[in-house]
């Protein structure tokens, strides 16, 4: 006979520490960004506006100089700090004077359509919420328009933007509010600004599970049509008003999946390179493909501008990774971005404080570990900026 004196009740435990953790969850938020706990994009030095705005530091100086443009924050020491605000409105004032359309507003122009990029991966740690989190505010600090939309259960993304889902997603507020089959609402109602210029999110939660729930009812009563364009026909409602879309997809292979990879024009894999990742690449892969095929045989175009690899979490000195990075360039060539996302401790460390290392400031790392981190987030950030551009023939 089981000895029930040590026994407990699984449910009522999972609930408890799932309540305990969202709390001090809470109370780390508001200890963090007081006193609204809401959070707030940081101000950039001199040489990283120089750097984003796309002009040399000391043109920029001579600006502030001759007293044209925004007025930034001159501190003690004479430092000047730029806002993304700023930032922006240097933008504007340059490109008054642009020798072409385009130079400093890199968005898009009449005729180019709305760029919508999946990331994507069915392996835990390979990078995706990092890759899109990075990219999507990347791309707005350089004057995209962007939306991020977390359509991962897990919500890691939404929580990196400030929006923990247990407090401030109680009544919805995901894009299955968009795409469910009963009285879905405009995908205008679940956008929400973030606190960087030019960068707006659908947060995810447990909610989004409800969609691979209700799409096989809805496929069986034939009332799901062609639940694949979902996504897609919702991105329809506000294409007018973003220049790219990025959307952290769930690791698997569902309907939301599916109906992401149907609204995308760009997708990007990431990639551990260690022989586990690949191995479960090769399955990913053969497993899309299967999917594709049958999203297609329905009436889908599956057809997309562009498709790449990107390496993540990767070490140089690691002998067997440069093995397994030169096994896939030889086989997909240009498909692998050139720049890899480095390994690093500045970007674990930043997420420590639910920060990206965009947001951070650079004092807080040692100068050698932050530089080495941010140029290699920039460099795959920018190659991917460059396919959105080639995609629009600039």
């Amino acid at each position: 006979m089981q000895d029930t004196t040590d026994t407990e009740d699984l449910n009522a435990v999972i609930r408890a520490h799932s309540e305990i953790l969202a709390g001090q969850l809470h109370a780390q938020r508001e200890s963090l960004f007081p006193p609204d706990a809401a959070k707030q994009m940081r101000k950039f030095t001199s040489g990283e506006a120089a750097q984003l705005i796309g002009v040399n530091d000391s043109y920029l100086r001579k600006l502030h100089l001759d007293g044209k443009g925004p007025s930034p924050e001159v501190t003690a020491g004479n430092r000047r700090l730029y806002s993304v605000e700023d930032m922006q409105a240097v933008r504007h004032l340059l490109e008054k004077t642009a020798r072409k359309p385009g130079d400093y507003l890199p968005g898009r122009r009449e005729g180019d359509h709305m760029q919508v990029i999946g990331v994507m991966n069915f392996k835990g740690g390979s990078g995706k919420t990092t890759t899109s989190a990075h990219l999507a505010q990347r791309l707005a600090l350089k004057g995209h328009r962007v939306l991020a939309i977390d359509l991962d259960p897990q919500a890691s993304l939404t929580a990196l933007h400030g929006v923990q889902p247990e407090y401030d997603l109680p009544e919805g507020g995901t894009l299955y509010d968009a795409i469910r089959y009963t009285d879905p609402v405009p995908i205008a109602d679940v956008i929400r600004s973030t606190y960087i210029l030019n960068l707006d999110l659908i947060p995810g939660n447990l909610e989004l599970m409800e969609f691979e729930h209700d799409t096989p009812r809805a496929l069986a009563q034939g009332n799901a049509g062609l639940f694949f364009f979902r996504v897609r026909e919702a991105l329809q409602q506000v294409d007018d008003r973003y220049d790219v879309v990025v959307i952290d997809c769930p690791p698997q292979l569902g309907f939301l999946t599916m109906s992401a990879l149907s609204a995308a024009t760009g997708v990007l894999v990431t990639i551990h390179p260690e022989m586990l990742d690949v191995m479960s690449m090769s399955q990913f892969l053969r497993m899309t493909a299967d999917l594709m095929d049958v999203i297609a045989e329905s009436g889908a175009d599956m057809s997309h501008d562009w498709m790449r690899y990107v390496l993540t979490r990767y070490e140089p000195t690691d002998a067997p990774q440069n093995r397994i990075t030169a096994f896939l360039r030889t086989m997909y060539g240009e498909k692998v971005l050139n720049a890899p996302m480095l390994k690093s401790t500045a970007i674990s460390d930043a997420g420590l404080t639910k920060q990206t290392l965009y947001e951070v400031e650079r004092s807080a790392f040692t100068r050698s570990t932050y530089d080495r981190a941010i140029e290699s987030l920039n460099a795959v950030n920018d190659e991917i900026g460059a396919l959105i551009q080639s995609t629009w023939g600039r």
